[in-house]
């Protein structure tokens, strides 16, 4: 046997909300627009992304962390009601 192992690799991002490893998939890519964040649920908008869990409570720590214009490497606080809203609507 080689060692090798069957299965692929999963690409991994840590989210900038609560800065938990997971897999790129299970994460929602942040692209800013202007002066502010949106959503890129297909992870095909050009630029730097951030990746976030798609979840309230991980959108609420990473804008109390100032994690956003950090990952975006900009200064100033940066609108995420698109981002909010988005997540909002994808709950059930």
């Amino acid at each position: 046997m080689s060692g090798r192992t069957q299965t692929s690799a999963c690409p991994e991002r840590t989210c900038v909300g609560c800065r938990e490893r997971a897999a790129k998939t299970d994460l929602l890519r942040i692209v800013m627009t202007g002066e502010s964040c949106v959503p890129d649920d297909r992870g095909t908008l050009p630029g730097r992304g951030a990746y976030v869990h798609p979840a309230l409570v991980c959108i609420d720590l990473a804008v109390r962390r100032r994690a956003f214009p950090r990952a975006f490497k900009v200064k100033g606080p940066l609108d995420t009601a698109d981002v909010r809203r988005y997540v909002e609507q994808a709950a059930p």
